[in-house]
């Protein structure tokens, strides 16, 4: 089983200068510390307006951040949202290609909807549209990232002309597609499309062999690629804290990991949100106080089953791995978190549990591409091939359509039509200077 961490930038109130700097700095700090252990993924949300839950809203300035600091970690989009609403399909190319590139190859394209009244609104998105949006956008951006020309489009989401898609991606034909999934119906969607289950629930290992067992199952029956590749891979979440002293590691964990819970529900579920004003922190610590046997209940949930000591953290992770997880995303930062103890956790857990997983995991990889290889190579033969664009059209600069138009072609309407000496100047940025 393989591992990665999420980025998701909580930022409790109250805040102070300098605390969203500190933040991102101290992420960054988490990512070089997660390359260096050996953990193999870095996931970073896209998140817009969700006010100490997520202030991340660029993940693509982080992770191109993250490229020039790590060496070997993929860099996975968790996710992008797709909507071309919130992102053109175009400049999500142009930016899974960019960072691709600048990266040696190591970018992970996950994608999604979004979901939360205050970002779908922001946006104009009718939430009855989300899914519809991310399915067209989804399918377009795939084909931009290895048409050469893209040959247009007309949807009823977006549209744009034919246009060669610069750069293109150094992983062909594009990065490895996922899709966000937060319950049963999305993880069969995931697998009938041919894409990775980024399943953002916690579940025990018990839930998780029967997730496995649908997501693989749908895949090997109904898959119809939205790509022009397959990755069939599943990865769960959970909390994360690991200590030597296993109630010290609930201490340190337990509220985090509550707080990200609290914070779901609360912009997706039954929060009331006054932007700039709501303090979501201190509505969380007003919630009564867990009592030592809900503390001991809370040790058995699943999204708590990554905090504890190592060998706890051994045990519960082998059940998961064993029940066919591909890939375990851990928790690492949330609430209010201290920088020094996320990293403390980190450094211990690339000490006693990552060796545990590694050498297995090899065996493990080759085994399942040689067990999928033939369903794989069947599935992606009947990808329908992508046909070369005959007859592009030309496409004029301004100056001269407006020249055949004769310039001023509409009363009132200046000639728009720039000379040769505003065209130097539109290049080069300034007026030519007069000799004295």
């Amino acid at each position: 089983m393989k591992f990665g961490i999420f980025i998701d930038l909580q930022l409790p109130r109250p805040w102070q200068e300098g605390d969203e700097a500190r933040l991102l700095k101290e992420a960054l700090e988490q990512v070089e510390l997660a390359d260096r252990i050996g953990i193999d993924y870095v996931w970073v949300q896209e998140h817009h307006f969700l006010e100490e839950y997520s202030h991340s809203s660029a993940p693509e300035v982080f992770l191109a951040a993250c490229s020039q600091r790590t060496k070997n970690i993929r860099l996975g989009h968790g996710i992008a949202v797709m909507s071309p609403n919130f992102n053109h399909p175009a400049r999500i190319a142009e930016r899974l290609a960019t960072l691709d590139l600048i990266s040696d190859g190591r970018v992970e394209w996950g994608t999604g909807e979004s979901g939360s009244r205050i970002e779908l609104e922001a946006f104009g998105v009718d939430f009855v549209d989300k899914r519809p949006m991310w399915a067209e956008a989804l399918r377009e951006t795939a084909k931009m990232l290895c048409m050469e020309p893209y040959p247009g489009f007309q949807g009823k989401y977006f549209s744009m002309p034919h246009r060669n898609l610069v750069p293109k991606p150094l992983q062909k034909p594009h990065p490895p597609i996922w899709a966000a999934c937060s319950n049963r119906d999305s993880l069969k969607l995931a697998a009938q499309l041919g894409v990775g289950a980024l399943t953002f629930a916690f579940v025990n290992a018990e839930e998780a062999k029967f997730w496995v067992e649908e997501y693989y199952e749908t895949f090997r029956s109904e898959c119809k690629p939205i790509g022009q590749a397959v990755n069939p891979n599943l990865a769960m979440l959970t909390g994360f804290m690991c200590h030597e002293d296993p109630d010290r590691a609930m201490q340190l964990g337990q509220e985090g990991a509550q707080f990200f819970a609290f914070g779901l529900g609360h912009y997706w579920r039954d929060g009331t949100h006054v932007p700039g004003q709501t303090d979501l922190w201190d509505a969380f610590k007003k919630k009564p106080a867990s009592t030592e046997q809900q503390i001991e209940r809370n040790r058995k949930k699943a999204g708590m089953r990554g905090i504890g000591s190592p060998e706890q953290l051994i045990e519960n992770f082998r059940a998961l791995e064993t029940a066919g997880v591909d890939q375990l995303i851990l928790l690492q930062q949330s609430g209010k978190y201290s920088h020094e103890a996320i990293c403390a956790s980190m450094e211990l857990f690339g000490k006693e549990v990552l060796p545990q997983f590694k050498e297995r995991e090899a065996k493990r990889q080759v085994e399942k591409q040689e067990a999928l290889a033939p369903l794989i190579a069947e599935i992606e033969q009947n990808i329908p091939p992508l046909e070369p664009v005959q007859d592009i059209p030309a496409v004029e600069a301004y100056p001269l359509i407006w020249g055949k138009m004769g310039g001023e072609t509409n009363p009132g309407v200046p000639d728009r039509r720039p000379g040769m000496a505003a065209l130097w100047q539109m290049q080069v940025g300034g007026k030519k200077g007069k000799k004295k």
